[in-house]
């Protein structure tokens, strides 16, 4: 089997990212949040060290919503009708996601807290 030119692997990434963001509502809200920090990063003009775990919890919040998205997508296709299993996995995905906002949240404020009060 012939590999995919890197390229293409890379438009194909690409088109993943921007479904995501045509057709997911919370990743819509999650990149709204994202930008907001870029907004931040740059009025606040947070150091090197601050910026990077800004960027890091937004992407991995990013991240986390596109793997729950591909999980509940899947689990769709395997059991289209209601199955408790499935809503179980689906529950496990998004649980995912919560934590990982919190966690970006709880960065959130450690950063910037020295920036507003500080």
């Amino acid at each position: 089997m012939q590999k995919t030119p890197i390229h293409k692997s890379f438009l194909n990434a690409f088109r993943g990212v921007f479904m995501m963001i045509k057709t997911e509502r919370n990743f819509q809200i999650e990149l709204f949040a994202f930008f907001a920090n870029l907004f931040l990063i740059f009025y606040f003009n947070l150091n090197n060290t601050d910026t990077a775990l800004v960027m890091i919890a937004s992407f991995a919040v990013l991240s986390a919503e596109i793997f729950n998205t591909a999980i509940e997508k899947i689990c769709d296709i395997i059991q289209p009708d209601f199955d408790k299993r499935i809503g179980f996995i689906k529950d496990i995905a998004a649980g995912a996601v919560v934590l990982t906002a919190i966690a970006s949240v709880i960065v959130g404020v450690l950063v910037y807290w020295k920036y507003i009060c500080g």
